[in-house]
């Protein structure tokens, strides 16, 4: 949702001028930009206005014609199985040939503005010296892992090798289709894996990952840089998986994580070098399982030296360490900070459309999301009096996780914490799914040594890393590079679900904006999606501690700060957003330079307040607070 927002002329924040940060390097000449400043500034005059505007106008009645067509559901008047066979050739030429030649100009003006610096990173790195030196797998995160379906039966044929997820197939069959889309795209809700007659699967290969739909780039960017030095299919590969199931069955029904040992060890046997691992969002916590798998007796059996054995570094792209606040109102009301803002028109259409309950049961649904449910507790995320990210003179501590004004409701009697918010989560939903979650995964502290040690046992525990440790791999490196200073959602307003046709108990109280409460929603510091504490805690001060990085592994931190570009729809080379980032200059830049041999160059980087934050979390070395302030697991 939060990309179509963006791309739509949604209400981010940008900075008055255009942020020109320069890449690492300060030898960076000023003239890599493939779309100058001169050309960019035509982009805002006249003529080209007149036509977007024009454009936007003509769009927005496609728009309303399909919305009005949408909201007449069963009505004779408008058969919507109708649009199904459209040939968009004979729409083409139906329309006046100046409107045609003005959008296709304005295409061509927003295709040099979205293909900044393409390539130019690495004919810089090349120019430096820098060429393909370990072979790099990338490991992509939700957004950006179609899914394909290879069902054979009836219901399914008519999708066969269609992308049910990331692609316009997914659009037209959400529309055209969407009950046999739902059925498709929900795991089954006992086994966690495929529903009887269905068969979905992660696309591989580069095209994966590349784009999420054709025109909204994921990894392309960062392909591009890669091939300019000397990187193709023999020795970068995507390690792609299908998000929506639990981490345990990746391997039980895919072989994931036994294919992905495999990609490691013969590409370091072919090129006689460790390997780099790049991983984005929910990947970093995918490859962190991996890490813990791959060593494990009776599961990879790799042994407690393969990882420094084979892997040089882990790129940790805006990693989702602690999780993503933002996953517990998707499960416990199908909402989020991009459903709360909508107009009343939209919110009418999107109910209509797909409800807030079958929001919630998609996403309960897919036991991959709720990984994502916010780890550590109270230690981390603060109490009802305390939270580490405070700011001066705020009214209510952000400890408050879901808030609630009506103290009348049994359901809504007082306000709950983090850690009081996962309970009430298995209150509010089915028994299966909180059986799923529990015996999948953990979202505990562990406080000593032996608790780290005894939990390598445990594969529930191998998601979290304030329950397991780091490899024992002391000539691994890891860089945690991730954006900041973009609103990120941090903790809610909720009200009782009154309406007779809801099959939820709550809701967010979108009708409470107040100060800094928007729409039900108070935001704090992060990358939009990811709030900073998740994406910083551990490479800040987490891996400082002993029993989470016993062998020592070297941690970089490298904050970016979000300074978008006003031109450029999906922000441009200065992009902090969670997703764009993977565009991002300065990123491309550092990812070259750790794939070709240079990574002992990049300097921590820290322009937030993750360092004072993270001294207030309540997570100590073993003896150093005593068991008076021990947080329980």
């Amino acid at each position: 949702m939060s990309f179509l927002r963006r791309r739509f002329g949604g209400n981010d924040a940008s900075s008055e001028e255009p942020s020109r940060e320069p890449t690492p390097d300060p030898d960076r000449p000023s003239n890599l930009r493939v779309v100058t400043a001169g050309k960019l500034q035509t982009l805002k005059k006249g003529k080209n206005g007149k036509k977007k505007n024009f454009w936007i106008f003509v769009l927005g009645g496609v728009v309303g014609v399909a919305a009005a067509a949408f909201f007449a559901g069963n009505s004779d008047m408008i058969d919507l199985s109708s649009l199904e066979g459209m040939n968009l050739d004979s729409l083409y030429d139906a329309l006046p040939q100046g409107f045609l030649q003005d959008a296709r100009q304005l295409q061509k003006a927003e295709r040099d503005a979205v293909n900044y610096d393409s390539f130019a990173v690495g004919l810089h790195a090349q120019s430096q010296g820098i060429h393909a030196v370990h072979p790099v797998i990338m490991i992509p995160g939700v957004i950006s892992t179609g899914l394909e379906s290879w069902g054979t039966e009836e219901a399914s044929r008519q999708y066969f090798r269609k992308r049910l997820w990331g692609s316009w197939s997914m659009m037209r069959a959400l529309v055209m289709d969407k009950a046999s889309w739902k059925r498709h795209i929900m795991l089954d809700k006992k086994t966690g894996m495929d529903p009887p007659g269905i068969k979905l699967r992660a696309a591989q290969g580069f095209d994966a990952t590349d784009f999420f739909i054709t025109g909204y780039w994921i990894w392309n960017k960062i392909l591009e840089n890669l091939a300019t030095i000397g990187y193709d299919p023999t020795n970068a590969f995507t390690a792609a998986y299908d998000w929506r199931m639990s981490y345990m069955n990746y391997e039980k029904r895919d072989q994931y994580f036994t294919r992905l040992k495999a990609h490691i060890e013969v590409a370091t046997r072919v090129s006689n070098k460790k390997v780099v691992l790049l991983s984005h969002s929910m990947g970093s916590q995918v490859l962190y399982y991996f890490l813990h798998w791959v060593e494990a007796e009776g599961y990879g059996n790799g042994g407690p030296s393969w990882v420094d054995s084979h892997i040089d570094s882990w790129i940790n792209i805006s990693g989702c360490m602690l999780g993503a606040l933002k996953g517990l109102p998707a499960v416990l009301s199908g909402e989020m900070k991009d459903t709360a803002q909508l107009n009343a028109f939209a919110v009418y259409g999107l109910e209509k459309f797909l409800s807030r309950y079958e929001r919630a049961e998609i996403f309960r649904a897919m036991p991959g999301v709720s990984s994502m449910l916010p780890l550590g507790g109270d230690a981390v995320w603060g109490d009802q009096g305390w939270a580490p990210d405070d700011e001066p003179g705020q009214n209510i501590s952000f400890g408050n996780f879901l808030r609630f004004r009506d103290s009348n409701s049994t359901l809504t009697s007082r306000n709950l914490t983090v850690q009081e918010s996962l309970p009430y989560l298995f209150r509010n939903s089915e028994g299966w799914y909180k059986d799923m979650v529990q015996s999948s995964y953990s979202h505990g502290v562990a406080h000593s040594a032996k608790e780290v040690e005894d939990n390598q046992l445990l594969p529930a525990k191998w998601i979290n890393p304030l329950e397991s440790r780091l490899p024992l791999a002391p000539h691994l490196k890891i860089y945690c590079f991730y954006g900041i200073g973009k609103p990120t959602e941090r903790a809610y307003y909720y009200k009782e679900d009154n309406d007779p046709l809801s099959s939820l108990n709550v809701t967010i109280d979108t009708g409470f904006t107040n100060g800094k409460v928007d729409h039900g929603v108070i935001l704090g510091e992060g990358d939009g999606t990811v709030n900073l504490l998740s994406t910083g805690y551990m490479c800040s001060r987490g891996w400082k501690i002993k029993r989470y990085n016993p062998a020592g592994v070297r941690v970089t931190t490298y904050e970016m700060p979000h300074e978008p570009d006003r031109f450029s729809p999906r922000g441009g080379p200065n992009t902090g957003d969670h997703v764009d980032i993977l565009g991002r200059a300065s990123l491309n830049d550092l990812i070259l330079r750790v794939a070709g041999g240079r990574g002992e160059l990049i300097e921590e980087t820290i322009h937030s307040n993750i360092k004072e934050y993270a001294a207030k979390v309540k997570i100590y070395d073993e003896g150093e607070e005593g068991e008076r302030k021990r947080v329980p697991p």
